[in-house]
């Protein structure tokens, strides 16, 4: 919610404060932001004539942060009366995975001859290298902590997941969901947009009422025995007069669901699609899932499950491979875009399921008829390019050290090397990323979990099967869990770059004399 607070208080200099909370339940962090500003305020003698609030917004996009869109606004279009902007501390901009969008809004204000200040941070905002060094430290910090959020957060649902316990989403037609309390004993049947009170209660799947488990197991018999199409099956059930669980009429798509999918035999499976850090939602190859088979009470036998799968499948392999993407490609010319769930409301068309067991991943069905989604999934395959080379890279960094006379060993969990055992060293792949304007950036995300003597970052070229050189950093200059390298990079960062790894020979002295240091 956005609120805009002035005041008529005349004085030698005028500031506005912005204040940002993340979510409804931090009812006390914008006053305790405001009590901390206006303290700064008065120090240095500096009137608030308005406040800025963006309360429950998430600092991982400027969409829905009204009060920031509006405080930008005001100073763009010379709409204000203050020449300062108070923030409590760096990150109340946002926590971006991209530290230049947060320090962008700083320009913007600066650029309209509006001052920024921070105060809560224990440095001036006067401009210079040290307050710009530490400010864009700070900036990565504040996404690398929104990263490791998501890390813990996605764990802990994958545990959940695991042991049984049902993660957001309608439970689907024939299907309820059961709330529970901690020892595991039933409390009550969440109906639709009804949800748990207590962090305590847990929610699993049960079967529902009898009459729609009957539907349920007529859909399967009528799929495997009387050899109906999803598309007959759910016009059957339109005469009836019978409708889903949203209260709407069946489809061929969602009839295709309720054969496919596995919480009808048992299982609970999560992570078929993620959307993390704001980003858009992405489909997740099966490895990925997270899974707990024989969680709750079975609808349907798995014997007819298996059976339905199998026909889902030879359906597809009556199919050659050109005749999929012909037709995938013919869908995608009338339709202007592809999902699974378009593939699936074709009729004459196999389903997103045989796509991905043919091709791989719909991602790739989309690729080979030149269909290329929105956001772009080269990331993924970059990544599995760099899984496949670190084998081998981390070999030929063991051989080098070797030819030198180091003695190694190598933790098999962490692969961290140790050195002859005076330090360790850690080996870290940066994918190649080319921006817009065609310059190529490199992240190095250091592992301080493992708190390694010096890491190595070996920069991929584009394609990541080729490497184009090493930067070798010692721990004790770090300050950030992670770096952003580019072309053209500081003198101080081109200290540590090296074309080929000969360095290794050197490093027992190297570290010695930064220890010493």
């Amino acid at each position: 919610m956005r609120q805009v607070t002035s005041f008529s208080a005349e004085a030698n200099k005028k500031a506005a404060a912005y204040v940002r909370m993340s979510t409804e339940h931090q009812q006390y962090s914008t006053e305790n932001q405001l009590d901390t500003i206006k303290i700064y305020a008065q120090t240095h003698n500096l009137n608030i004539v308005k406040i800025y609030t963006d309360s429950g917004k998430s600092g991982l996009s400027l969409e829905g942060r009204e009060a920031l869109q509006h405080l930008l606004s005001d100073v763009e279009f010379n709409n204000n009366d203050f020449s300062t902007v108070l923030v409590y501390d760096v990150s109340r901009w946002g926590r971006f995975q991209d530290p230049d969008v947060s320090a962008s809004y700083e320009v913007r204000c600066r650029q309209a001859g509006v001052r920024v200040e921070y105060c809560a941070e224990q440095f001036v905002n006067d401009g210079s290298p040290v307050s710009s060094i530490i400010k864009s430290v700070k900036r990565m910090m504040a996404g690398e902590y929104s990263r490791e959020l998501s890390v813990k957060v996605f764990a802990g649902q994958s545990r959940l997941i695991q042991l049984g316990y049902r993660q957001g989403g309608t439970a689907g037609y024939g299907l309820r969901r059961q709330l529970i309390d901690q020892t595991g004993k039933p409390k009550a049947t969440l109906s639709h947009k009804e949800y748990k009170s207590l962090q305590t209660d847990r929610v699993v799947l049960a079967p529902g009422p009898a009459p729609e488990q009957e539907i349920i197991l007529e859909i399967y018999n009528s799929f495997i025995k009387k050899a109906l199409t999803e598309k007959e099956i759910a016009d059957k059930l339109n005469k009836r007069g019978i409708l889903t669980d949203l209260n709407r009429p069946w489809t061929r798509g969602v009839v295709h669901q309720i054969l496919v999918n596995e919480k009808y035999i048992g299982n609970n499976v999560w992570n078929h699609t993620s959307a993390k850090l704001k980003m858009p939602r992405t489909a997740n190859p099966t490895n990925e899932w997270i899974r707990a088979d024989a969680a709750f009470p079975a609808i349907v036998d798995h014997s007819l499950f298996i059976a339905a799968q199998a026909i889902i499948q030879a359906r597809a392999r009556l199919w050659s491979n050109e005749e999929m993407l012909s037709s995938l490609k013919e869908l995608f010319q009338q339709r202007g875009c592809l999902s699974g769930l378009i593939i699936d409301e074709q009729e004459d068309l196999p389903s997103s399921s045989c796509y991905r067991k043919r091709f791989g991943s719909l991602v790739d069905s989309y690729r080979l008829i030149g269909y290329e989604p929105a956001r772009d999934y080269g990331y993924i395959e970059a990544n599995r390019h760099l899984r496949e080379r670190f084998p081998a890279i981390l070999s030929d960094t063991l051989q080098q050290i070797e030819a030198v006379g180091g003695r190694i060993s190598v933790d098999p969990n962490t692969q961290l090397i140790l050195v002859n055992e005076e330090f360790t060293v850690s080996v870290v792949l940066c994918r190649c990323q080319q921006v817009a304007t065609g310059r190529r950036r490199w992240q190095v995300r250091f592992d301080f979990s493992l708190f390694p003597d010096i890491t190595v970052a070996v920069r991929m070229l584009p394609g990541e099967t080729e490497i184009l050189d090493y930067y070798l950093f010692p721990m004790i200059d770090l300050v950030a869990p992670n770096l952003r390298l580019g072309d053209s990079n500081p003198r101080e960062l081109e200290l540590y770059r090296f074309e080929s790894l000969e360095i290794l020979s050197t490093l027992s002295k190297r570290f010695s004399l930064l220890s010493a240091a």
